[in-house]
């Protein structure tokens, strides 16, 4: 009975003390917590638009038909109506940001990353004093 209640404390023990290191597993404030997917594959994907806002106002049916391609080897591409386009992209920032280059009318662009996780990938970036928020999902 005493080396059962003995080996019950040491495990809640070792349960408490892994807590604290799962926690600061988080690295995006809106999660996930925890993941078994690299962050590259995570974000390695085409996506399309849930939600859109500037500066906090919805412009989700305006970018309807936009969606994004992020591939594991760095490569990305957009599409959106008529227009389309094509970079590279690559983590930065210890991974809470991703520089898009040789996108649209820029050089590059940083996304700073809210949310990312298998199936929902949420950031904003800035541009002309606005901020662009975009909640994107796996297609």
């Amino acid at each position: 009975m005493k080396k059962q209640l003995k080996t019950r404390i040491i495990q809640l023990l070792f349960i408490g003390a892994l807590v604290p290191t799962f926690q600061s597993c988080q690295k995006y404030d809106d999660g996930p917590m925890f993941s078994i997917r690299t962050r590259t594959q995570r974000v390695s994907n085409q996506w399309t638009v849930d939600n859109y806002k500037i500066n906090g106002s919805d412009y989700t049916s305006l970018a309807s038909s936009y969606t994004e391609t992020f591939s594991k080897s760095g490569a990305y591409s957009y599409s959106w109506s008529i227009l389309s386009g094509a970079g590279t992209w690559a983590f930065q920032n210890k991974d809470k940001e991703i520089k898009l280059t040789g996108n649209d009318d820029q050089s590059s662009r940083t996304l700073y990353i809210l949310k990312l996780e298998e199936k929902s990938f949420w950031y904003y970036y800035t541009k002309g004093g606005d901020r662009h928020e975009f909640h994107l999902i796996s297609k």
